[in-house]
């Protein structure tokens, strides 16, 4: 299936196929030909004016004009020097995704770049030729300088990139697939590393894999509740209609769809409501630990602001986040802010925010399950083993309480912490491409802490003898996490096994 980028919006489901699947990309042709008519525009209403990024320095040295012999090299200087980012590499899923987010920027046909450019960049989807952009150097303001800077090094040639499983030279990788790098003509430069599409890139692939691991936590919260043979009445449609939230609507349909035919949820009328119960201490709880019966209410809320994140990142993904934008529909060029990356920051902290708050609930369930005071079922740490000889789940907990942990710290927002940088010119900026990669970081690690609770799940499913009276739905996922990781009484290497699962997830999506 082939993408066309240009003419229409993008959706998070063509980023999807794209990035994880493969899909080739093309060019709508009425959309490339508008790129050729914006250049061919600004070529000529550059003569003989004073336009920023053309015939003048870049941010607070604008106030120095650059000599007309001169003008391509501000263009290849601009590149090189702003290619200044340091630490680990971006990962590869993240600049595909800042390709596409970018090549979609330029196709909107604002940006008065040759069209070269975006047919290059077409090429290193396709390809994937992807360039090495380090984390560090972005403050999200005039943009994502720093980490664009890099995407432009390869388009000119220069700098590394990941081809074939292999960092090499970008002049290597462009000779293997006949492709030939750009050259600069007016402002190609600016064009491609002025916007917000490394933070819109990292952010798109942020909430796809947000959303993947709220299904997987929906089912996990689902089979602990048939762990503890929970009552089913406080994830029923006609306790959670009457609150009012988008999410917390959603959550409840997963729940009742996964736990539809359950044999181990119960009626509450069955056992309390029929008059025949004569305990004065009761056996079983009346109701059970929040972590247990406030699925909806907890998860509601991270659903929605998903949600939310999507629409906003997809927004600015189909925006035009340039500057100056070169409009050659009225004939004339405008400066301002475009790029400044607010929008997509403050939904990457909320992002981070909800998601820590799920890799909390997944370890407040796991304590549960461990706690064999707590949950009065099942041997400490799930052990299936000799008490005391064996350990069970007791390491894996100290490592999924610690990545809990981290991710609180993470969630400091970032788009708060502005610092005024670029001699001040920058004044007030947004921290955009931190925000999305720590969010990042905060979505993998919660990855990492419900692999250790499933893994748990199905270790107590085993010691209940349970399988046969769990739900179509939840059985399913034990016998897929079965055959990755068999029932285990002897200890083991945790690590191996908790990568498994941990994979097994990041590759598989949940229909609910």
């Amino acid at each position: 299936m082939t993408i066309y980028i240009g003419g229409r919006n993008l959706t998070t489901e063509d980023f999807r196929q794209i990035v994880f699947h493969h899909a080739p990309v093309a060019l709508d042709e009425q959309a490339l030909e508008t790129v050729r008519e914006n250049f061919h525009f600004l070529e000529e209403f550059s003569k003989n004016k004073i336009i920023y990024g053309i015939n003048t320095g870049l941010g607070p040295m604008s106030q120095y004009k650059v000599q007309e012999k001169d003008r391509l090299a501000l263009q290849y200087n601009l590149i090189r020097s702003h290619a200044a980012g340091t630490g680990k590499p971006i990962e590869d899923s993240h600049i595909k995704a800042l390709l596409i987010a970018r090549l979609n920027m330029l196709m909107k046909g604002y940006s008065g770049i040759h069209p070269s450019a975006v047919i290059l960049l077409k090429d290193f989807i396709n390809h994937d030729i992807l360039p090495i952009i380090p984390r560090h150097g972005g403050v999200g303001a005039s943009g994502d300088l720093v980490q664009l800077a890099h995407l432009a090094l390869a388009l000119i040639g220069e700098g590394e990139v990941s081809f074939k499983g292999q960092q090499v030279p970008t002049a290597r990788a462009l000779k293997d697939s006949g492709l030939e790098p750009i050259n600069m003509h007016i402002r190609e430069a600016l064009s491609l590393i002025n916007g917000t599409s490394a933070m819109s890139g990292i952010g798109i692939v942020n909430v796809i894999y947000s959303r993947q691991l709220l299904d997987w936590a929906v089912a996990a919260s689902a089979l602990i509740n048939e762990v503890v043979e929970s009552y089913d009445d406080h994830y029923s449609f006609e306790l959670n209609h009457v609150k009012l939230h988008p999410g917390q609507g959603e959550i409840t349909a997963k729940m009742q769809k996964i736990l539809v035919n359950s044999k181990l949820t119960r009626k509450r009328a069955d056992d309390l409501f029929n008059g025949t119960n004569g305990e004065t201490v009761f056996t079983k709880k009346i109701q059970e630990y929040y972590s247990i019966r406030c699925i909806t209410q907890i998860l509601g809320p991270i659903s929605d602001t998903i949600r939310q994140a999507e629409t906003v990142v997809l927004n600015e993904i189909n925006s035009v986040n340039d500057n100056p934008v070169i409009d050659h529909r009225n004939k004339n060029v405008y400066h301002g802010g475009n790029f400044h990356g607010d929008y997509v920051a403050l939904e990457m902290d909320k992002l981070k925010i909800a998601v820590t708050k799920l890799s909390m609930l997944a370890e407040r369930q796991l304590n549960f399950l461990m706690n064999n005071r707590l949950n009065g079922l099942l041997p400490p740490f799930v052990n299936l083993g000799i008490l005391g000889l064996n350990l069970g789940m007791q390491g894996a907990q100290f490592t999924a309480t610690s990545t809990v942990a981290e991710n609180q710290t993470l969630s400091f927002p970032s788009y708060v912490h502005s610092i005024p940088t670029n001699n001040d010119n920058q004044d007030i900026v947004s921290m955009g491409t931190n925000a999305a990669l720590i969010a990042c970081q905060v979505i993998e690690n919660s990855y990492e802490v419900l692999s250790i609770h499933m893994l748990t799940l199905i270790q107590a499913v085993d010691y209940l003898k349970i399988e046969a009276r769990l739900s179509a739905f939840t059985r399913e996922i034990y016998q897929h996490l079965r055959a990755l990781v068999p029932v285990f009484e002897q200890d083991r290497i945790m690590s191996l096994e908790i990568g498994k699962i941990k994979d097994y997830l990041l590759r598989n999506t949940l229909v609910l």
